[in-house]
């Protein structure tokens, strides 16, 4: 799952060694047990732990580039340790505060292996940005005749995959009464503009949408906000401007301040209809 093992320590500010994981993420240490217990106050982003799934590869990987940008170390979380490590790569200056961990949001033992890790190695998880997702039926499907088998493939990956990925890190917020959940979603899954066509993928995002609203009206009062947004299209773009404009909105809601809003369904930074 993880890279090879590095022996010595990688240093941080003021010339102080801190300690390298396996992967080659290099993070100051937390007092133990920090992951649970009393709440402390948030530290500037530059303090903060980002999870993307599906980080590896177009959109994906544009967040976790974004964000470390931004100052966070970023936990690239991928289907394929391999592939995670080769994206790694291509973040230049940016990859030293990128970790790679494998992770299948359909298997609940995959779960559940990583948010243990981020407790104990991290103690921390203030941003989950919910970007794996599967489209697997075709835009020729009909809701009358679309295979029920490719349906539930779908759910099990959009809906119950970021499901049961949120249930695993959400704990790790509630411990610093802190916490940016963005759940990638898609303009098709707007109930106000519903129609034929990807029954299966607009079912599934729908269903992540008002898991979306749920979540922010649970979560509210814990200083976790929890938005969705539709990036937009992606492919067709051998320069990068589309997919970083598509980035912009995730990586938007993931570092909005205390008084942001929550409950949200975005393009850009503009509110669409549910």
């Amino acid at each position: 799952m993880g890279g090879a093992h590095h022996d010595g320590a990688a240093v941080a500010n003021h010339g102080r060694p801190v300690p390298m994981f396996d992967d080659g993420l290099a993070v100051p240490r937390y007092p133990a047990g920090s992951g649970t217990g009393a709440p402390v106050a948030p530290l500037p982003l530059s303090g903060h732990v980002a999870l993307v799934s599906g980080g590896s590869q177009g959109l994906g990987l544009r967040i976790v580039r974004m964000l470390a940008e931004r100052g966070m170390r970023v936990v690239l979380a991928s289907r394929s340790a391999h592939r995670g490590r080769a994206a790694v790569e291509l973040l230049g200056d940016l990859a030293d505060r990128v970790a790679v961990r494998e992770l299948d949001i359909r298997d609940p033992g995959s779960v559940a292996r990583l948010a243990s890790w981020l407790d104990r190695r991290l103690g921390r998880c203030d941003v989950l940005v919910n970007n794996a997702a599967v489209l697997i039926d075709d835009d020729r499907d009909g809701v009358a005749t679309v295979d029920l088998e490719v349906v539930r493939s779908t759910l099990e990956t959009n809906l119950l995959g970021t499901w049961r990925l949120t249930q695993a890190i959400v704990p790790l917020m509630y411990a610093r009464r802190y916490g940016r959940i963005v759940n990638v979603s898609s303009g098709l899954a707007s109930l106000a503009g519903m129609r034929r066509g990807l029954p299966a993928y607009r079912a599934s995002k729908c269903a992540v949408n008002a898991l979306t609203r749920m979540l922010a009206d649970e979560l509210a009062s814990a200083g976790i906000l929890v938005n969705a947004c539709c990036p937009g299209p992606v492919h067709g773009d051998p320069n990068g401007a589309r997919l970083s404009a598509s980035a912009d909105a995730p990586v938007w809601l993931a570092t909005l301040p205390d008084d942001g809003p929550t409950g949200g369904f975005y393009r850009g930074r503009t509110p669409l209809d549910w």
